[in-house]
């Protein structure tokens, strides 16, 4: 008879492995160096309980494992924050529920990960101000944008009777920007069971505020001005390359003060980022290096916003990536929204998944409200043309997740 002595050390030995496992990449499926079938669930798809279960409902079925769940879009939030006030959704009131706490135990409970979904530089959107004073849009004007002439950015374009409104960001080449956002994405990842963070706007905005002008050229505040001339001497005027190095730089800073958040207060926690498939087209008017981000290793995952009905196209913008022969994985994330109401498109989507699946072993698809009823204004369930696309989406897409989840 076995020593209980040795067996109980045999057996610790032939634990340790998996502790390490579990502690290195999560307990839930997709950990930092597993696959990713993932989907972006926007904060416009949930307004009570009911509706969290069944998205996450709807999403396990589906064959999806990891869920990005939006509860920050523009310096509010669907969650229990001492620092942002509620989200508009909710009527700037807490709606009776916590919709992330929700999300994440409904996700676990089907095996799925639960990424916080968080829009960084947006600060608030719509045709008028922020009905609440407690809101950023009120509370700290110096950190919006302006531009040379001390115009802050603006907030819509009426043209008669019809107003066209966008994100009105932060400023990150500000050091208290930088803090304040990392102190909101230290709450999260603190007080929530989240399997990861997920940033997205994670640059300067490029909204054409007026039609047919062109994009101010942000940020010209002073403290930024100053800022930049200590740093390089220079003003915009008399190096343009070194303004825009500098404020790529500034949003770099900005992910790299995140990464170190992370790693001290949740480390078993992902931080990943959407970013643009094309690389040149990012650093400017963008200013998002994240092909920088990956070298530096200031991301766990990085997803690639890689919204093309081409296929071809899509399966080139992802190869410059691969190019980094780096360890971070590469979630190409591909737009199902306008590819399946006809049978080329729906053949396009089917291929999409496949070839991001081949070649990285991941994929992510924008958006719920494609595939499923949501709450959505902007696709209310009781649109029929609306409702039939979906269901054309589904019979298409569905069968193509389940089938590479499997491979």
């Amino acid at each position: 008879m076995a020593n209980p002595v040795s067996r109980l050390l045999r057996v610790s030995f032939l634990l340790c492995p998996l502790a390490i496992l579990l502690l290195t990449t999560g307990c839930h499926p997709g950990g930092a160096g597993g696959p990713v079938r993932g989907i972006w669930v926007t904060r416009y798809d949930y307004k009570t309980p009911d509706d969290v279960v069944r998205i996450m409902d709807n999403c396990q079925k589906a064959g999806f494992n990891a869920v990005l769940f939006q509860v920050r879009g523009n310096g509010t939030v669907a969650y229990k924050s001492k620092i942002e006030p509620w989200a508009e959704q909710f009527n700037f009131k807490n709606p009776g529920f916590d919709p992330l706490e929700l999300a994440i135990k409904e996700a676990h409970s089907r095996d799925m990960q639960l990424h916080a979904w968080v829009n960084v530089m947006p600060a608030w959107r719509g045709p008028g101000t922020p009905a609440i004073k407690n809101q950023l849009y009120h509370t700290h004007p110096e950190w919006f944008w302006y531009d040379k002439h001390g115009k802050r950015q603006p907030i819509h374009h009426q043209v008669g009777q019809k107003s066209r409104d966008w994100y009105v960001s932060l400023n990150p080449c500000l050091p208290e920007v930088r803090k304040y956002l990392v102190g909101v994405f230290r709450e999260i990842v603190s007080n929530y069971d989240v399997d990861g963070l997920h940033m997205d706007y994670i640059r300067f905005p490029n909204e054409r505020t007026i039609p047919g002008e062109k994009i101010p050229d942000y940020p010209r505040d002073k403290k930024t001005l100053e800022l930049f001339r200590k740093a390089t001497g220079h003003s915009p005027e008399s190096n343009p390359k070194a303004w825009n190095k500098w404020r790529t730089q500034q949003v770099t800073a900005l992910v790299s003060d995140v990464k170190r958040m992370m790693e001290t207060t949740r480390p078993e926690a992902v931080l990943s980022a959407a970013v643009s498939a094309r690389p040149h087209q990012s650093t400017n008017p963008h200013f998002q290096d994240g092909r920088e981000w990956v070298r530096k290793g200031y991301l766990d995952k990085v997803f690639l916003m890689n919204y093309t009905s081409d296929v071809d196209t899509f399966s080139e913008r992802i190869d410059p990536w691969l190019s980094l022969n780096s360890d971070i994985p590469i979630v190409p994330g591909l737009s199902i929204s306008d590819k399946v109401e006809t049978r080329e498109g729906a053949i396009a989507a089917k291929r999409e998944i496949e070839i991001a699946h081949k070649k990285t072993g991941n994929y992510c698809l924008f958006a719920y409200s494609s595939l499923f009823d949501s709450v959505n204004r902007q696709f209310a369930t009781k649109n029929s043309k609306t409702s039939k696309k979906r269901e054309v989406r589904r019979q298409i897409v569905i069968p193509a997740v389940k089938t590479v989840s499997t491979k």
